[in-house]
């Protein structure tokens, strides 16, 4: 039997970072009283959540009639605070589901631990696959507004880093970079002093 880390709804559910862009560590933070629990997870994660997120409410927002979602985050719901510390990583994600529950009008987010176990490879696609059943998971149950407050939050986060250069779109460390799309030419922030 898992340990289930479960926030139904949360106080408070946040994704931030602790460190400097370009060597940044992006975490979910749920919190409820005294209780926090955080997870370390990778930046695309972070994006990839934000988006399916947002989409969820829109088509919730497009076949339902009562206006439980709202179309933004809700003004005074804004969270700019530092993550809860110390931060105590319980793990590293991996698998994230997402989903809504109609009875309770809650958008419903499950964090599974990262496992070697379920990285596939290419000859193991057609095998029938059985994931072992994860030690911990992170539960959150989300009010519409309250999870558009989570995707407004995460993508402040993500633009929080390393700005991206104008002909290539990585990332420019505070040296600069070699760009691809200018022969090799490094490329420096026009922002750095």
């Amino acid at each position: 039997m898992p340990i289930v880390h479960s926030f139904d709804p949360p106080e408070r559910f946040v994704a931030g970072t602790v460190g400097e862009p370009g060597a940044r560590t992006f975490f979910l933070q749920a919190r409820t009283g005294p209780r926090v629990t955080s997870v370390a997870l990778e930046k695309q994660q972070v994006a990839a959540l934000a988006e399916r997120v947002d989409e969820l409410l829109d088509e919730v927002m497009a076949t339902q009639t009562s206006g439980v979602v709202p179309a933004v985050a809700p003004l005074g719901m804004e969270d700019t605070n530092p993550l809860e510390q110390p931060i105590e990583e319980e793990f590293r994600a991996g698998t994230m589901t997402l989903s809504w529950d109609p009875d309770d009008e809650r958008v419903v987010i499950e964090v599974f631990p990262f496992t070697e176990a379920a990285v596939v490879s290419p000859e193991q696609v057609d095998e029938d696959f059985e994931e072992p059943e994860p030690d911990e998971v992170l539960l959150v149950r989300l009010t519409p507004a309250a999870a558009r407050s989570f995707v407004q939050r995460a993508e402040q986060v993500l633009e929080a880093g390393r700005p991206s250069c104008p002909f290539c779109g990585n990332p420019i460390d505070p040296d600069g970079h070699l760009c691809v799309r200018a022969n090799g030419f490094r490329r420096r922030d026009p922002e750095a002093p």
